[in-house]
């Protein structure tokens, strides 16, 4: 059974009606974005960036996903797949994706401020007062600019394995995130579906641009790879 990999970014949840990332001006929803996603803006301001994540949380409670994510699940009727995403949502998870990795962490999970392998589920607000088992802060399960990607090598391996690659809704600008199309082997094709896309065929052979939104080109997509003789 042939290895599909997808790698997916904020333009995929955006089409379920969550913001990207961040906007040109490089604010989050008004916010500056190193005041809400960063170790040194969480110690100046705990309760700015507790109520921040609070918000996105009870937004993506509220939203859920779109063809993009249930396309993908078909795929594994025919291919092994592993998703890669860069998104702090579980809106593959609910479509049914059965191998998600988040690279960037996860909203609906919290962990100690003390260790970064102390993470337990979370779907409520997180406020200062709320503690691990052994009395430290809880923070979101988030990884902040400047702080390690604890899954980076896991999402590595993941890549060079795969017989497909599909990329789906990001910049291709955010590192170390951006770097994993280089671990793909030379002769794996490759997928890149963007409405604005930033890298183009020349840059890359075996490279495929679908200038389209997710919930658009990814049905197509997948039609087209289920139909594939293998």
């Amino acid at each position: 059974m042939k290895h599909v990999v997808i790698l997916t970014g904020a333009g995929i949840s955006a089409e379920s009606g969550l913001k990207t990332f961040r906007d040109a001006d490089g604010l989050w929803e008004g916010h500056d974005v190193m005041e809400v996603a960063t170790p040194e803006g969480f110690a100046n301001n705990p309760t700015l960036v507790l109520e921040f994540y609070n918000q996105r949380r009870k937004q993506l409670l509220r939203v859920a996903p779109n063809a993009a994510h249930q396309a993908l699940v078909n795929l594994e009727e025919k291919f092994k797949v592993s998703i890669v995403t860069q998104n702090v949502d579980d809106l593959h998870e609910r479509a049914g994706s059965e191998s998600v990795l988040h690279l960037h962490g996860e909203l609906l999970k919290a962990r100690s401020t003390a260790s970064e392998n102390e993470i337990v589920p979370w779907t409520k607000d997180i406020v200062q007062g709320d503690v691990c088992k052994s009395g430290y802060q809880m923070r979101p399960h988030i990884v902040w600019f400047g702080e390690a990607v604890p899954l980076l090598d896991q999402a590595i391996e993941i890549t060079r394995t795969a017989d497909i690659l599909i990329i789906i809704g990001t910049s291709m600008q955010v590192y170390p995130a951006a770097s994993l199309i280089d671990f793909v082997a030379d002769n794996v094709p490759i997928y890149f579906i963007d409405p604005k896309p930033s890298i183009s065929e020349h840059n890359r052979k075996n490279l495929t641009i679908l200038a389209s939104a997710a919930a658009i080109g990814v049905p197509k997509l997948v039609e087209v790879l289920l139909n594939q003789k293998i």
